[in-house]
């Protein structure tokens, strides 16, 4: 996540980031539900947003809880974050933070969220171990990730790269375990539908980080592509994800 190509794409993306995610408000209300569900914030608690971005989804743990502290080595995303006394910015990254080289505000937590965040670390079971660290007893983690294959109607090479860097979910509850916490794998999924050139336009302004390996002039016979696929007004898949949630025990 500290990588030069990733802040890269972060910064140049943060302008376009919520809207590349307004199409379907639908959407930002499940994947919402889907991360209270589990991490079950309660109104006296902690929580940190690690890798918020623009704070999407800080917002709905603020309702829940007493403080959400968003943290992001992007500063372009921070600065988007809504105003409230309830959510506290952090400029790290999660790398900082689960080797004790960042400075978040406080000394524990009740519950921390990594969504589609560990596909940018390379050591994704340190930067667990680092951040269980960084939780009350009691305290919960949810990594919310892709799985190993998607059905996104993305190009080959594209779909390609993505399953050669894609951590496997199970590997990452497995890690869990092996850091002392109680892990729950479960997934869930959400019917999405685009006109193809509204896809397109997403797959030209690189909304997932991994298309920042492609050049433009890949990205345009990318979406050539994509179009001879789908050749109708339309297309439809379903995003699934992987949640993993890990409880640290009480003392």
């Amino acid at each position: 996540m500290g990588s030069d190509v990733t802040r890269a794409h972060y910064k140049r993306l943060a302008d376009k980031y919520d809207e590349n995610w307004a199409y379907s408000p639908e959407f930002i209300q499940w994947m919402t539900g889907a991360i209270l569900d589990r991490l079950q914030p309660e109104p006296g608690d902690l929580v940190m947003d690690l890798g918020c971005g623009t704070g999407l989804y800080a917002r709905g743990l603020a309702e829940r809880a007493n403080t959400v502290v968003c943290a992001d080595l992007s500063s372009a995303m921070l600065a988007q974050l809504p105003a409230g006394e309830r959510l506290i910015t952090l400029h790290a990254g999660v790398e900082e933070l689960a080797e004790g080289r960042g400075a978040p505000p406080h000394d524990g937590y009740d519950a921390i969220l990594l969504k589609e965040v560990l596909h940018h670390v390379a050591d994704p079971p340190r930067i667990l171990a680092g951040l269980t660290r960084l939780l009350r007893p009691g305290g919960r983690i949810l990594v919310v990730m892709l799985p190993t294959t998607i059905d996104y109607p993305l190009f080959e090479a594209a779909l390609k790269l993505f399953r050669e860097r894609q951590p496997d979910p199970e590997d990452i509850a497995a890690a869990m375990a092996r850091s002392a916490l109680r892990t729950e794998l479960t997934y869930d999924e959400f019917p999405l539908a685009f006109t193809v050139e509204r896809y397109a336009q997403m797959v030209r302004d690189r909304y997932m980080s991994l298309l920042s390996s492609f050049d433009g002039a890949e990205i345009e016979a990318g979406i050539s592509e994509i179009h001879r696929k789908h050749p109708g007004p339309e297309v439809r898949f379903r995003d699934r994800f992987a949640f993993v949630l890990g409880t640290k025990e009480t003392v």
